[in-house]
């Protein structure tokens, strides 16, 4: 039942995603196989697509508490076309899981073991719209000396 969940919330927000899009795109995404499917059915060729899959090293039985969160050691990470012609250059995945890394970092309901995770999709749902809204409206950069709208040229104030 969870990888039928996993499967239509990837293929929804790529349904979501593909009409918002002006030109084709070239799509990145990790070696989970929900993503390579829900990509073929939503874009079809109309995507540059590839997939970056990373193999981790064995499970270390006496890692000890402080790597008990972490993961094991990336053995090799191999670039694979899927659809389209990506261009293996431009193949990875840093930018999603930076965002994700900040998202997480700013939004304490997705970390597990504190009192702000939070039980109800909807609860995460609303979580990640005002992180966003903050994040693209109302905080100002250290590097764009603005937020990254008044940058695009979207707002003209914070």
């Amino acid at each position: 039942m969870v990888g039928t969940r996993g499967a239509k919330a990837a293929e929804a927000f790529l349904a979501d995603l593909y009409p918002r899009l002006s030109h084709r795109v070239q799509l990145t995404t990790d070696g989970h196989k929900v993503y390579a499917d829900a990509v073929e059915d939503v874009f079809g060729t109309d995507v540059d697509f590839a997939m970056l899959i990373k193999v981790y090293g064995d499970e270390e039985p006496n890692r000890g508490a402080e790597r008990k969160y972490s993961p094991t050691e990336i053995v090799c990470a191999t670039k694979t076309p899927k659809i389209g012609n990506p261009d293996l250059a431009h193949v990875s995945t840093s930018y999603v899981e930076r965002s994700n890394l900040t998202l997480r970092m700013s939004c304490r309901r997705f970390t597990r073991l504190t009192n702000g995770f939070s039980k109800k999709v909807e609860n995460h749902a609303h979580a990640i719209a005002l992180h966003f809204m903050y994040y693209n409206f109302g905080r100002i950069h250290k590097t764009l000396r603005v937020t990254p709208a008044m940058e695009a040229g979207i707002a003209d104030h914070v």
